[in-house]
């Protein structure tokens, strides 16, 4: 197997740059995200290492690449059971699920479902102050000519978040009842993560100086998520959104805006019922993009968001990638990029990462059509 790349005239920033802008690229940028299983099977049928993921980014052509500064602070939780994995920086806890394809670690316990608002007050979390802002230097160097980006689908994310601590229903009871425990644990994560996030762009403002440039032109964008949606519906209602959801919000953005940096949102599910609102609040662009929820196939959003927000996935990890074959992703991947090109703003990306069971060979199909479609 092989990925046959399309001719390339810019740099992986540049072409990132501009589809944030809405303007016209060489390519559509293409972005990566998979379970451990499938990717080290991928990297192997591309004669790889499987545990090269860089190879593995390079073959496939991807633009996009994390940085942040790493925890080296103290383990503030642990746990002595075989069974089970722990978070050392904020507590939560895992236990492994196998399936059928291999298996994955799944959130369990809950440690905070019953906690009282002093026990929340107690719970240790990161300090700011201990995590490596100088490594940035190093990472920034590191992805020179790549689209570099801080966050991630978790970053600024209340209802998922919490749900590692308290369970889910339980964090929907707080936030429709004003629970003061559930609402001081999600304000205590908000304001670590605000804090450490400030420091980042911060770290990397005096890097951007040392080069002669602008912040902006060495960070590309901040990576936001929210579970906003089941597959059918919202999974909250507006009033409860505008209440305690994009409130808290509001600072990333902020913070974001002030420095001119482009902004992205990971939102699962049936979630543009909530485009306008984050529009209005300076978002610029939205991730995940599942096709089959309510109101998300890529028709819709070009219609109702297009010119306004750019956008990144739309490639479902549940759907023919998964259970078609390569004749069907080659056909879907084909009309999603035909569909959301026009007007500069779309990343072909799973929206998802892309689960165990899918076949290899549709991945491979799925950027070699990428690469092959996705030229303008």
């Amino acid at each position: 197997m092989e990925i046959v790349k399309a001719k390339e005239t810019m740099s992986s920033k540049e072409r990132v740059r501009r589809v944030m802008r809405h303007e016209k690229p060489d390519r559509v940028p293409i972005d990566f995200s998979a379970n451990p299983g499938i990717q080290m099977r991928l990297a192997q049928a591309l004669g790889l290492s499987p545990l090269n993921f860089e190879g593995l980014m390079e073959r496939l052509g991807v633009d996009f690449r994390s940085i942040g500064a790493a925890y080296n602070g103290p383990d503030l939780h642990t746990t002595d059971r075989e069974d089970r994995m722990v978070n050392n920086m904020y507590g939560y806890v895992l236990r492994w699920i196998e399936h059928d394809d291999g298996g994955y670690w799944d959130y369990c316990d809950f440690p905070l479902e019953t906690a009282s608002a002093e026990e929340v007050a107690n719970w240790a979390l990161p300090d700011p102050d201990d995590f490596d802002y100088d490594s940035l230097a190093a990472q920034v160097e590191a992805n020179d000519g790549r689209a570099i980006y801080l966050g991630n689908a978790g970053l600024a994310c209340v209802i998922n978040t919490a749900g590692f601590f308290r369970g889910m229903e339980q964090t929907l009871v707080d936030l429709i009842t004003d629970d003061e425990a559930g609402l001081l644990l999600i304000d205590r994560f908000m304001g670590q993560q605000l804090a450490t996030l400030e420091r980042e762009i911060s770290a990397i403002e005096k890097i951007a100086k040392k080069q002669e440039k602008k912040l902006n032109e060495v960070l590309d964008f901040v990576w936001l998520g929210e579970d906003l949606g089941t597959q059918h519906a919202p999974f909250i209602s507006m009033e409860l959104f505008q209440k305690h959801i994009l409130p808290r919000h509001k600072p990333f953005l902020d913070l974001c805006g002030q420095y001119g940096l482009p902004t992205m949102l990971h939102t699962c599910g049936s979630s543009s019922w909530t485009y306008e609102e984050y529009i209005k609040a300076g978002l610029t662009g939205v991730d995940t993009l599942q096709p089959e929820a309510v109101n998300m196939s890529p028709a819709y959003l070009k219609k109702t968001f297009g010119g306004r927000l750019f956008f990144h996935g739309c490639i479902s990890t549940g759907g023919v990638l998964a259970f078609g074959n390569v004749e069907d992703t080659i056909k879907d991947c084909s009309d999603i990029l035909e569909t959301m090109m026009p007007g500069y703003e779309y990343c072909f990306s799973p929206s998802h990462a892309l689960q165990d069971n899918t076949p290899v060979e549709n991945v491979v199909a799925a950027y070699n059509t990428a690469h092959r479609v996705g030229v303008y």
